[in-house]
């Protein structure tokens, strides 16, 4: 038992740690007095952290997810969005053949522009 408590106990330690980074709205100096405060009295500093920051937790929590989700949509819509180039240089090529197929091009431009795309 005691080393259940003992291990849940670093990892509130280590979410609290996270947390104290995570915000934003805490200057520097008092996550460093937050630190220090963890680091000397341990058990007291974990217990007074969760009772004085622990109800904004979850939410900074949850912002972080949602964070991170949008900047995931974000990501996906830019690279979804543009074409790579082999993809639009083998659709430019498709485009060029099927002109030949029709004759709306020669041979020779045919070369031409197919040596321009593939360069």
């Amino acid at each position: 038992m005691w080393v259940f408590l003992w291990v849940m106990w670093l990892i509130l330690l280590f979410r609290i740690v996270v947390d104290l980074f995570r915000d934003h709205e805490m200057s520097g100096w008092l996550k460093a007095v937050w630190l220090l405060f963890l680091i000397l009295i341990p058990f007291l500093g974990v217990l007074v952290y969760v009772i004085a920051r622990g109800k904004n937790m979850g939410k900074r929590e949850i912002k972080h997810a949602q964070e991170q989700q949008e900047a995931f949509n974000a990501y996906i819509r830019e690279t979804a969005g543009s074409a790579p180039p082999a993809k639009a240089g083998a659709d430019e090529l498709l485009k060029l053949s099927e002109l030949k197929a029709k004759g709306e091009l020669s041979e020779e431009e045919f070369q031409k522009a197919k040596a321009k795309l593939l360069a």
